[in-house]
């Protein structure tokens, strides 16, 4: 949404102007990938970046010989990767993913243990594991196969949309190391399943499966293995980049906000965010597109 439309919606509401798709039946959307922005050529030690479908853009976790367990440098890299995306006017939907073995199996493990108290609360530790969810203003979808535990599964349910394999592995086994989740565990998983299962499986660290993940709201959807989940996840992002980018950003900020907002703010912040977009370009030629029965062309104003 534009800094001017939101701002409007927000004062409406006499708040401040500060922002933080199960799809079932997809309609294939057939296209080559673009040649790489200058962003997507660059050289990352711990990611690989791409744009392999029209609209989408594409960052890989790649720490193989550590099951792709984050650690700060690559947090680093990772957010580099997206704050590109977001300013990237070629890119409008982005794909996480890792490898088959592992999406991230956890935070690294050597990083955190040297840490004092003084020197974690100082620097924010993990603080930063947190960027994706206000800089990136755009769809994110995570791909998840292997291993998503602890820093891994936190990653996993900061994205917009999460898709995995029926063997994914998720948890948030901190309790094992004598800690706790840090990065977001407690709050965004007792938001998708509850507070008695969350309870459950942050206090005994007991991982669960992706179809588990798919039957408590967790997950969108299954796929059968790591070529279906990717190519499905790329074909909901190739499908979501065709749509307005101004009404796809108005879409993922309203129902971010009902995770904050009580019922009655947030039917009303919705309101108002429909209300706004009646001032875009692309709300006209929507509608105009639909009465006269063609595809519409969005000029994403």
């Amino acid at each position: 949404m534009h800094a001017a439309v939101r701002t409007h919606a927000l004062r409406a509401l006499g708040r401040p102007a500060v922002s933080r798709f199960q799809p079932s039946a997809l309609p294939q959307i057939v296209g080559t990938a673009r040649s790489f922005s200058a962003s997507s050529r660059r050289s990352y030690e711990f990611i690989e970046v791409s744009e392999p479908r029209p609209g989408v853009g594409q960052v890989t976790i790649n720490r193989p010989k550590a099951l792709n367990a984050l650690c700060t440098p690559l947090i680093t890299e990772l957010n580099t990767a997206l704050r590109a995306f977001q300013a990237s006017p070629t890119v409008s939907a982005v794909v996480l993913t890792g490898s088959a073995r592992a999406f991230a199996a956890g935070a690294d493990i050597k990083e955190m243990a040297p840490l004092t108290f003084s020197g974690a609360y100082t620097t924010s530790f993990i603080e930063s594991w947190s960027d994706l969810t206000t800089a990136l203003k755009k769809p994110l979808i995570a791909a998840v196969s292997g291993h998503a535990l602890g820093g891994g599964c936190e990653l996993a349910l900061m994205a917009d949309v999460l898709y995995c394999t029926p063997t994914a592995n998720f948890g948030q086994p901190e309790i094992k190391l004598g800690t706790i989740p840090g990065a977001g565990g407690s709050q965004r998983l007792t938001r998708a399943v509850g507070k008695a299962k969350a309870m459950e499986l942050i206090l005994t660290g007991k991982s669960f499966s992706g179809e588990e993940a798919e039957r408590w709201g967790v997950a969108a959807r299954v796929f059968a293995d790591y070529d279906a989940l990717l190519e499905g996840a790329l074909a909901t992002a190739e499908v979501i980049a065709s749509y307005s980018r101004v009404a796809v950003q108005a879409a993922k900020e309203v129902v971010n906000k009902s995770q904050d907002l009580g019922l009655r703010d947030g039917v009303e912040f919705e309101r108002r965010v429909f209300h706004s977009l009646f001032g875009s370009e692309d709300q006209k030629i929507g509608m105009r597109a639909f009465a006269e029965k063609k595809k519409p062309e969005w000029k994403n104003e």
